[in-house]
């Protein structure tokens, strides 16, 4: 399933050819810095197979994040339904999310493919709203969020639930946000 192409990517569901470079994310100590904690390949295929059923079933999701001209997958970008955030976040509020192997750091896709996501999550979707949100200290991800037009919404951060004392350097998140208005606004 191809969600969107952009002049160098396409965004699709998963394809079985895609699990290494999962796992290589997911395990990756650099890449996965502000989550609370690596993924086992058992963990990651898990994790794998439940995105591609969500994309297949909504058409939102995770999706994978692919060169165009070689349909390599580097990483994903996507819009997800979010749960189990209240009251910080809206049950089915749309989230915008990205990771990307590090070796493919550097050369805007996460940009690139984001903006088309917004594009498809307002125009064609017809979204309210698309936030984002991530660690406080996370400068990578709040970099993107901005290049993309998204406003900081400082009255909506929040403590992330569910992570461990040892990890508690990750509870505070701050979250973005860019509603339909805002971005026909920016000639998009």
């Amino acid at each position: 399933m191809l969600i969107a192409t952009t002049k160098r990517l396409a965004l699709r569901n998963w394809e079985e050819k895609d699990r290494a470079l999962f796992h290589e994310i997911n395990s990756d100590p650099v890449v996965m810095e502000f989550f609370p904690f690596l993924r086992t390949r058992v963990q990651s295929d898990e994790l794998f197979d439940r995105l591609r059923g969500i994309i297949a079933q909504t058409g939102l999701g995770f999706y994978a994040l692919a060169d165009r001209a070689t349909d390599e997958a580097m990483g994903f970008c996507g819009l997800s339904r979010t749960n189990g955030l209240e009251p910080h976040v809206a049950d089915g509020a749309v989230e915008i999310g990205w990771r990307l192997a590090r070796r493919h750091w550097g050369h805007g896709y996460i940009t690139e493919a984001a903006e088309k996501l917004l594009e498809f999550g307002f125009a064609e979707k017809g979204l309210p709203e698309i936030v984002s949100f991530a660690v406080a200290d996370n400068a990578r991800s709040i970099a993107v969020m901005r290049r993309i037009g998204m406003a900081a919404a400082p009255d909506r951060d929040f403590i992330m639930p569910g992570i461990e004392d040892a990890r508690a350097e990750l509870r505070p998140h701050v979250l973005y946000a860019l509603d339909r208005a805002g971005w026909q606004q920016k000639g998009r």
